[in-house]
């Protein structure tokens, strides 16, 4: 991809937009960046960008900035149909994401995750066991760094492994992993997305490069994602906790099993796994079936799958306190997250939720809070919402802030059960971000003194 004289637009400073500009320079581009944050509140983070000749628009997005460019890249959070994008679109402008711009320039083997939820920790998991292998790999993407970021090294690594998210595949052209897996796919960001179909669509197109020569790893389970097993080209592996599958991952009493291409059939035990949930144990088929195909041993997949931890946010065991144990799920964004995480409990839980409502419908956790909540705190944005919903199916507060929420918990729960933090919905009304939530909810939790508690306490 030849840049270099190119007038290139990076829409949107976040950190794959930060990321972005350098490289871009790097290679002889001129670079326009046009964010609709002002230059004060976009202050932290444009140090890396300090002396760059870059032509800057600040507070606002505006057609005439948009039209006079070769080229636009994308920055996730930014959504497509801004008028001033659609204008340039229109113009014949081509307009590509930050991953598609990485992958013109990558030259190892990509593995590429995505999903409605369990995206992290499987690409976590992928990463550990390949290394534990003795593999060199970078993981990244929509976690940690950039994949834009990588194209800048050696790239002497033996596989990439990269977390992408729909809107990272909304503006992909070329992009075409090695192995790709959808993991699941439950309503969410029905704010950003005309329809649940639509969504559905940014999701597959992941697939859409792909030749027989890759594979892609399917939930046989999950009825969206098994719709794609007859359409597409690359060679198919599946995963699923309820059948034995030809070629794939599929969980038994015994554990894990994988059966191979050339008849192998490994057993992973589950005894000593560490990690809880239903959801998880479909992360770890979806790792094992990846990283056997990259020639990982079993003893290895084993060790890993004993001593792995989790991942920050994601059901994370924080304290037991008075005999109630606190789990923090900042992570769960979405309804189907929450779900899962409710399927991961048999004792009685005490809810936290609510945030920024993402447009999705909270039917389907009305069986589950009927089932396993005796009492729902609701917070934020979402709350009446949420509480219109959901209100007449367990004891039900709506609270001002998360203190206020966690003390209410605690004056609720009683030995034995479980104080969980699942919002199912975005933490922008209150918080920068899911991982601000939760630290402050898990700082909230080791606050709390040991003896009797009122909610006022």
């Amino acid at each position: 991809m030849e840049l270099k004289g190119k007038k290139i637009l990076v829409v949107g400073l976040a950190r794959t937009g930060v990321a972005a500009v350098p490289f871009l320079f790097r290679r002889g581009a001129k670079v326009k960046v046009s964010d609709v944050k002002t230059a004060a509140e976009l202050a932290p983070i444009l140090a890396p960008l300090q002396g760059l000749p870059v032509e800057w628009e600040l507070g606002r997005h505006t057609a005439p900035f948009f039209t006079d460019a070769d080229l636009i890249v994308m920055s996730p959070g930014v959504p497509m149909e801004i008028p001033a994008l659609q204008q340039a679109r229109a113009k014949g402008i081509p307009v590509i994401s930050e991953v598609e711009l990485a992958f013109r320039f990558l030259r190892r083997p990509l593995i590429a995750i995505t999903g409605t939820n369990g995206k992290t920790t499987t690409t976590t998991l992928i990463g550990e066991m390949l290394r534990a292998s003795g593999k060199k790999v970078f993981v990244g993407g929509n976690i940690g760094n950039p994949l834009i970021g990588y194209i800048e090294g050696p790239q002497d690594d033996e596989w990439v492994v990269a977390e992408i998210s729909s809107f990272q595949l909304e503006a992909v052209v070329e992009f075409r992993p090695k192995i790709s897996l959808l993991l699941n796919v439950t309503e969410d960001h029905l704010d950003r997305y005309d329809s649940f179909e639509a969504y559905i669509a940014a999701k597959a197109r992941i697939f859409a490069n792909q030749k027989r020569v890759d594979y892609a790893l399917l939930n046989a389970d999950d009825p969206i994602c098994f719709r794609f097993a007859q359409q597409m080209e690359p060679q198919v592996i599946l995963f699923s906790a309820r059948r034995s599958v030809p070629f794939g991952s599929y969980l038994t009493p015994e554990g894990i099993f994988f059966q191979g291409v050339n008849g192998t059939r490994d057993r992973y035990e589950l005894g000593h796994l560490k990690i809880k949930g239903a959801h998880n144990l479909e992360n770890l088929m979806a790792a094992v079936a990846v990283s056997r195909m990259c020639g990982c041993p079993r003893e290895i997949l084993q060790q890993v799958i004993n001593e792995f931890q989790g991942i920050e946010h994601r059901l994370e065991w924080v304290r037991r306190l008075d005999g109630v144990g606190y789990f923090n799920d900042s992570k769960g964004t979405n309804v189907g997250s929450v779900v899962k995480s409710l399927q991961s409990f048999e004792e009685p839980v005490v809810l936290i939720a609510g945030g920024r409502d993402k447009g999705g419908d909270y039917g389907p956790l009305q069986e589950w809070i009927r089932r396993r909540v005796k009492g729902m705190a609701l917070i934020g944005e979402a709350k009446e919402r949420m509480f219109s919903a959901l209100g007449g199916l367990t004891e039900t507060a709506k609270l001002g802030t998360l203190e206020e929420a966690v003390h209410w918990a605690r004056s609720k729960a009683q030995p034995g059960d479980v104080v969980l933090l699942s919002p199912a919905c975005s933490s922008y009304d209150m918080f920068h971000n899911y991982q601000e939530r939760g630290q402050r909810f898990k700082e909230i939790v080791w606050q709390l003194k040991e003896g009797p508690h009122t909610p006022n306490a």
